[in-house]
């Protein structure tokens, strides 16, 4: 649990915040909103609670400067507080009533006018507590030591409805506590949306686009800065991502992927050759030089002994022997030319 504290001249206009909508948003976009993140951005405020004191925020108004002219010494007569639950937890509206009046007599202004208001237009429900500091016997509820007494309000709550523990400011820490090491949620939210905009990025343009899609702005100079819709800004070297951490994991990056690239390139290459080697066998095998035949098989015979029987006849002379017998293979021209060479040497 985390609660604020504040102090002010306007209960008008505190009232005004707290009961109504954001005036920057039109009906259009708070019904576009609510359609996507399932939040009560129209009606966002409920009133939970009045205490001497009842209806809108000008009728409450003026019964809080009734009250006042009780005491016009004090320069701010408003009391503000705003309490929020730590993320996953959740109070039913009768234990915020409950979280109201344990901070109303945590600030002495449980017999003053207050009104508890909750909004529901944030993922975690939170309460609005504003009250008259001044009593109707004239007196005004202290504002000293505020913060520590909010801190105090927050750490029982949040053991009697068995809440997350959150840890108090550090000055009102133990000196031991204070050497134990705090959890930013804001900076362990940017530390992992730095990590997941650097997975795989390869430049610096390419990792800015990422984590300006994620909300954050970057303020790049000599080192590097982020700052989240909030504007609150934050040092990368803050949450171990300084501008030359972020430049070295980018030129890691750039490393592994031309290595990734080159090995794709070299698995291609090889695919190519084994399937080229692969053709070569199937074509041995279509043309009778595969099946199981080697080229040493006695399935034929002739001059060229080991050949399928199929090559070798088809290698071997139509005669055999010399001196006539049998067909002459050759054509009649030829036969008529070696006839009148045998006749010019018997000459």
């Amino acid at each position: 649990m985390i609660g604020k504290v504040f102090t002010g001249k306007s209960a008008y206009h505190c009232l005004s915040y707290c009961l109504e909508d954001k005036r920057d948003l039109s009906e259009e976009q708070k019904a576009k909103l609510s359609q996507e993140d399932g939040l009560a951005h129209k009606n966002r405020a409920e009133v939970l609670g009045y205490n001497y004191c009842f209806g809108d925020k000008h009728e409450l108004s003026e019964q809080f400067k009734e009250v006042r002219r009780l005491n016009k010494n004090v320069e701010k007569p408003v009391f503000h507080l705003s309490i929020r639950l730590a993320n996953g937890d959740k109070l039913t509206n009768e234990q915020w009533r409950e979280v109201a009046r344990e901070a109303a007599k945590e600030f002495q202004f449980d017999k003053n006018q207050y009104v508890c208001i909750l909004h529901k237009d944030t993922q975690q429900p939170h309460i609005h507590i504003v009250a008259n500091r001044i009593s109707f016997e004239g007196k005004t509820a202290s504002d000293s030591n505020s913060y520590l007494r909010m801190a105090q309000l927050c750490r029982r709550m949040e053991q009697k409805y068995h809440l997350q523990e959150v840890q108090s400011p550090r000055r009102f820490l133990s000196p031991k506590e204070r050497q134990t090491p705090r959890r930013d949620q804001r900076k362990e939210r940017l530390k992992e949306k730095i990590a997941g905009a650097l997975k795989g990025c390869r430049d610096f343009p390419e990792f800015e686009k990422r984590i300006t899609a994620e909300g954050y702005q970057v303020d790049k100079g000599r080192g590097i800065a982020f700052e989240d819709d909030k504007k609150v800004r934050i040092k990368g070297s803050e949450v171990g991502y300084s501008l030359s951490s972020i430049e070295k994991i980018l030129a890691e990056n750039r490393r592994l992927l031309f290595q990734e690239r080159v090995e794709r390139q070299q698995q291609f290459k090889e695919s190519i050759r084994k399937g080229q080697s692969k053709t070569k066998i199937g074509y041995g095998q279509q043309r009778g030089f595969g099946g199981g035949q080697s080229l040493s098989s006695k399935s034929g015979s002739g001059p060229v002994g080991g050949l399928p029987k199929l090559v070798s006849d088809l290698m071997k002379p139509v005669y055999t022997g010399g001196g006539g017998g049998g067909p002459d293979p050759w054509d009649d021209e030829e036969e008529r030319r070696r006839r009148q060479k045998r006749k010019g040497v018997r000459r």
